[in-house]
Order: C-alpha cells, then sequence, then structure tokens
C-alpha cells in the first residue's frame, strides 16, 4: 500500500480538483486513485474520484467509488443520485428508482446548494419515467397472462393503482371509537343493501317536503353544521367552524329527535325507517345538509366505524364532488352514497347554487347482532368519547 504524507495527500487533492475543473478527467482520476490507493481516503475523496470516472465515462469505475462512498456516508444525496445513475446505466431499474427516491427522501428539508437542487430536479423527472417503464413492462405482461384491464377484479385494479402510485391506502381513523376487524371499504355497492330500493323510490317526496321547509322559512332553520363549544377544546382551524355555508337541519340529531321537523317532514322520516338505524344514546342522526356555493368541506374522518354514513342527493348543481379514500363522485339525484366516513373523506361545491342532501347513518353491516348489541351498552354506559 503505497504511503503519503498529508501534505503530499492534499497536493495530489488539489491538483485532481484543478485538472477535473479543466476537463482533464483521466488526469484527475489518477490523482485521487494514488490517495485512495493509500487507504486513507474519505468520504469527499471517494466522491472525486468517482466524479472523475463518471466524467471518464466508466460506470464500473464509478459505481465502484461510489459504493466505498456509500459505506462511509450512508445518507449522501449526491453518493446516492450517482448510485442511481449507475444501477439506471446498468439497466437495473428498480434499483435506481430506490436511489433516487431514497435521494429525494434524504433531500427532505434541507437547506441545497443550486447544483444539487438542479440534481434534484433532474431526480424527479428520472422517477416519474422509472415508475412509466416499470408500470409498462408490468401492464403487458399482464396482459400477455391475459389479465387485461377489462378482465381484472376491481380489488386487483386497486392493488395495481396503489403499486404504481396513482392512488394511495386510506384506512379507518375514527376519532372517538374503532371497533377492529371491520373491512377497509371506501363506498359500498348500493344493490348489496335490500332497503336501498324503497329509500330512492321516495326521494321526490322528499324533495317536496324540503322544498316547501325551505320555501316557507328559507334556510334560516338550518345551523351551522361544526359549532363552537366553550366547553370542548378545538384541536383544528377548520374554516367553516361556526359557518352557515356548511349548515344542517336535523329530524334528528345524536339520538335526539326534533319532532317538529319530523311532523312537517314526515315522507322522509318514513322512508329513513327502511334502514337499519342504529338507536343508541348517540344515535341515530338524520339531517338535511346544506352546502353553499364555493365551499369546501376539508379533508377529515368521522367517530365511530361502527356505522356507515349515508347521502341521498336532493338538490345538486353543477361542479359538485365528494372524495372518500382515492374515490372522487359526482352526486346524483335519487342515488343513494353508502361509505365509511371513519376514512378520510372531504366535499365541495364550486358551483352557483345551494347543495342539499339527505344524511343518515346506519349499522355497519359486518357487525353481528351481538356485536351491536355491546356496541349499544357501551354507548348507553359512557360516551367512548370520554
Amino acid at each position: 500500500m503505497q504511503q503519503l504524507s498529508n501534505e503530499q495527500a492534499e497536493r495530489l487533492i488539489r491538483e485532481g480538483v484543478q485538472a477535473l475543473q479543466n476537463g482533464r478527467a483521466s488526469v484527475a482520476r489518477s490523482l485521487f486513485e494514488r490517495v485512495t490507493d493509500t487507504g486513507r481516503a474519505n468520504a469527499q475523496i471517494w466522491l472525486l474520484l468517482a466524479t472523475a470516472c463518471r466524467s471518464e465515462g466508466d460506470a464500473a469505475g464509478t459505481e465502484a467509488a461510489v459504493d466505498r462512498l456509500l459505506a462511509l456516508e450512508p445518507r449522501m444525496v449526491r453518493a446516492h443520485i450517482l448510485k442511481a445513475d449507475c444501477r439506471a446505466i446498468a439497466g437495473d431499474d428498480a434499483a435506481a428508482l430506490g436511489f433516487y427516491e431514497g435521494a429525494r427522501l434524504i433531500a427532505e428539508g434541507q437547506s441545497l446548494p443550486a447544483d444539487l437542487a438542479a440534481e434534484l430536479r433532474r431526480v424527479e423527472t428520472a422517477i416519474q419515467g422509472l415508475k412509466a417503464g416499470i408500470e409498462a413492462r408490468r401492464e403487458a405482461s399482464l396482459t400477455q397472462l391475459g389479465l387485461t384491464p377489462a378482465n381484472r377484479s376491481p380489488r386487483f385494479q386497486q392493488a395495481l393503482d396503489i403499486l404504481s402510485g396513482r392512488k394511495r391506502i386510506y384506512v379507518q381513523e375514527p376519532t372517538a371509537f374503532y371497533f377492529p376487524g371491520l373491512p377497509q371499504i371506501q363506498f359500498y355497492d348500493r344493490a348489496a343493501f335490500d332497503w336501498v330500493a324503497d329509500v330512492e323510490a321516495r326521494t321526490d317526496a322528499i324533495r317536496q317536503e324540503l322544498t316547501q321547509l325551505v320555501e316557507v322559512t328559507g334556510t334560516r332553520d338550518f345551523r351551522p353544521y361544526i359549532q363552537s363549544d366553550p366547553n370542548r377544546p378545538r384541536r383544528d382551524d377548520n374554516p367553516l367552524l361556526d359557518s352557515p355555508n356548511w349548515s344542517a337541519l336535523f329530524l334528528i340529531e345524536n339520538g335526539r329527535r326534533a319532532d317538529e321537523i319530523i311532523a312537517r317532514c314526515p315522507e322522509t322520516w318514513n322512508a329513513v325507517q327502511a334502514a337499519p338505524l342504529p338507536h343508541m344514546t348517540n344515535s341515530p342522526s338524520v339531517m338535511f345538509s346544506l352546502l353553499r356555493p364555493g365551499s369546501r368541506i376539508v379533508p377529515h374522518t368521522g367517530m365511530f366505524n361502527t356505522r356507515l354514513v349515508c347521502h341521498l342527493p336532493l338538490i345538486v348543481p353543477p361542479a359538485c364532488g365528494f372524495r372518500v379514500g382515492n374515490e372522487v363522485r359526482e352526486w346524483e339525484i335519487g342515488k343513494l352514497f353508502i361509505f365509511d366516513d371513519t376514512i378520510e373523506h372531504e366535499a365541495w361545491n364550486d358551483g352557483k347554487d345551494d347543495r342539499i342532501v339527505l344524511i343518515f347513518d346506519i349499522w355497519r353491516p359486518e357487525l353481528t347482532e351481538r356485536e351491536r348489541h355491546e356496541v349499544t351498552a357501551l354507548f348507553t354506559a359512557v360516551s367512548p368519547a370520554g
């Protein structure tokens, strides 16, 4: 092993850097290798050698130097980018993608020099290209095996969407009470519920009752859906707090009946009785929900995953939308949405008129009668929220 004094090593490094700057990569490489051959090279010297090898067009030499560099500095952004470039040249797209994504992750929150910031922009482009190539080959392979998009089950297609990054994983995140072992379903199939057709068939009658209410009193009986309470802390700054832009008129709220409204909306009240409403201390709730033009309900999750929430659209102007997890849908008058509100969801009205839907909650169909009894007993004994 060649021996060099510190002064000699420093001189070689200076000369190598100068050679690199002058475009003499081979000279620079030779000078840096004289230092690395001593076994005393630090991470910066291995980075210089890797840079010189890359300038020479020697992918194998570049990668060998980068591997030594990563052994010393496993969280160096430049090292991850160099390694990714080497793997891309070698045709190892999966590894290249992993190192590019590693570079991006390590760089998050750092103050970067201009040249490295530019490199990361190149990395973003490379990531998208690699993902597209990997996905194209996967699609071609599946198609060759007879699994074209038209021949895939919905859940398998959703898995592919998550794998490709088109969709993300959403799970139940109830804010008050979690019941384990329930499936993670965003929107439920209406056809799976035998009572849905009866409720949907009464849409016109329900809408007529709503229209009569609004004609007589306007929307003054509606109150903000989210109201401040001086005896309860708020942990967010929801823009719709105490706002009439998202308001509700309840027939029953958390198990408390509004008999005057029920008397004025008998068809509505009778219609929802066909559904499996969860009768207990804090449930059910049945309400007309109004969202004014230009309003957006920010992403949030509900309190209890032992229930599902139903929307019966009654007045829906254009440019309204609703998202649960990965799925975005538009309300259609008279067609129920049944969804898990403990999965992140949001709604918006970008139209010019009010949007009003009838909302009510139902038991989750996966709960047995025994489990429903147990949950009812719990909610009767004490509020799960404390």
